[in-house]
């Protein structure tokens, strides 16, 4: 939970404290939805260098390349105006930050699948969400309120900046892992990754957790815009800061360890299925709900809690289906492709909300939830038929 907090703490200081920053200087919500979804181009294809992480260095000499390099995107954040004209210098640091940031948790990663029992593997995942989603919120929330209260805006980045750096100190508590996929010669190891991905990615489990990835179930892509949208709830900057930040942090973090315990305690796909549902519906309530700050508060911190299950879901199921050797590289090309749906529904909330409002935003999200759950169940049924028997023979399950 500890290590992976500057994960968190990035995506919260961008999605709360920046883009309402943006969007009080005049900045669309659409520009400011892309670049949201800018942020999660490294996290999209950060698989294509995990290799590295997993034949070379160290898991916490990792660590501590990408906590130290990601403060100080994290600073850099801050620093740069929150205008329009600062728009394009504040998209490259974004993605250089996200890229920094991406090294941390591919060492916690790989940290975490080398130490949990496979009976806690839900317990671990919820702590590790709940670690992501509560960085989230300190990053929004003491970020947004730091930014509007301290003397200068580069305070509220370099002091964030700063408590990710104290998280380096949590390396003192867990061991460096064996690498038995290592060897002396860098191509053999490289060879030895593919090799062992390929067989996770082929296998029954690992295939489907691959097919969840590219699905909009539970991306939780709202909470991105909640910020930039406040003001079609008529919610203060301090309400924002509060309920989108610090409370929404906790709260999803309460989410993650309940998510956790729940996947332990039955089919880990079936409970990331069900949180998936709970969500969509979540959004449509909000959609019905009449536009005042409490039902603001309340929507958003029943979608905060909501994610939080969906995210621990999502951990358990993929710890379950990798395994241990180059964790890395494998955590990442599933972390990498769960992102797609949240980078391209982000997208299309912001579109959706240009086009429709709140209530369209809200209602599209609900939909592409819903198409993803029948595709995936098509695809389960599917794969559950035996040969040589029609699927439509079969009783509903």
């Amino acid at each position: 939970m500890v290590l992976i907090l500057p994960f968190g703490v990035m995506s919260g200081y961008l999605t709360v404290a920046v883009a309402y920053l943006l969007t009080k200087s005049g900045v669309p919500i659409g520009q400011i939805a892309g670049l949201i979804a800018l942020a999660f181009l490294p996290h999209t294809w950060k698989f294509l260098w995990a290799p590295i992480a997993d034949t070379t260095l160290t898991r916490k000499g990792w660590y501590v390349i990408g906590c130290v390099t990601s403060a100080i995107g994290i600073w850099a954040t801050g620093a740069i105006p929150a205008t329009p004209s600062g728009l394009a210098v504040l998209s490259v640091v974004v993605v250089i930050s996200n890229f920094a940031v991406t090294l941390v948790g591919m060492a916690t990663e790989s940290l975490m699948a080398y130490d949990t029992p496979e009976d806690e593997k839900g317990r671990a995942g919820g702590w590790f969400q709940a670690g992501n989603l509560g960085g989230a919120g300190l990053g929004g929330g003491a970020g947004l309120w730091m930014a509007q209260h301290l003397g200068a805006p580069w305070m509220a980045g370099a002091i964030l900046g700063a408590v990710c750096l104290l998280c380096c100190l949590a390396l003192i508590f867990v061991t460096e892992p064996e690498a038995s996929h290592r060897h002396e010669n860098l191509a053999r190891s490289i060879a030895s990754v593919g090799k062992d991905l390929w067989s996770v990615a082929t296998a029954r489990t690992g295939a489907l957790a691959l097919v969840l990835c590219f699905l909009p179930i539970g991306s939780g892509a709202a909470s991105g815009l909640w910020s930039a949208v406040a003001a079609d709830w008529k919610a203060s900057a301090n309400v924002v800061a509060l309920v989108t930040g610090v409370v929404n942090g906790l709260v999803s973090a309460v989410g993650c360890v309940l998510g956790g315990w729940i996947c332990d305690r039955m089919n880990r796909r079936s409970a990331y299925a069900v949180f998936g549902v709970l969500q969509a519906l979540c959004a449509v309530a909000m959609a019905l709900a009449p536009r005042t700050v409490s039902m603001y508060v309340v929507f958003t911190l029943v979608y905060a809690l909501i994610t939080g299950l969906t995210y621990a879901g999502f951990s358990a199921f993929v710890l379950e289906a990798m395994g241990k050797g180059a964790a890395a590289t494998k955590y990442s090309l599933y972390a990498s492709l769960s992102n797609m749906p949240i980078a391209y529904m982000t997208t299309i909330d912001g579109w959706a909300h240009g086009k429709w409002g709140a209530g369209g935003m809200l209602y599209a999200e609900a939909l592409f939830a819903l198409l993803g759950l029948i595709v995936f169940g098509v695809i389960l049924s599917i794969w559950r038929a035996p040969r040589g028997v029609p699927t439509s023979s079969l009783p509903v399950t």
